[in-house]
């Protein structure tokens, strides 16, 4: 394989996989019992005590 196929190859399929990619992570993202992990995510910064690690 030389490098104007590689290329070739590359432009078309590779395209595809990384567009395909981009949708499952999405999806993934976006999927109804992700939710609740997002939400307890943002709220950590908020917690009580958050601020308290590290302080003596």
């Amino acid at each position: 394989m030389d490098y104007d196929a590689l290329r070739h190859f590359a432009d078309s399929w590779g395209l595809v996989y990384m567009f395909g990619i981009f949708l499952a992570v999405i999806l993934f993202l976006l999927r109804p019992s992700a939710r609740q992990r997002a939400v307890d995510a943002a709220q950590i910064p908020l917690r009580e005590g958050a601020m308290e690690i590290g302080h003596d």
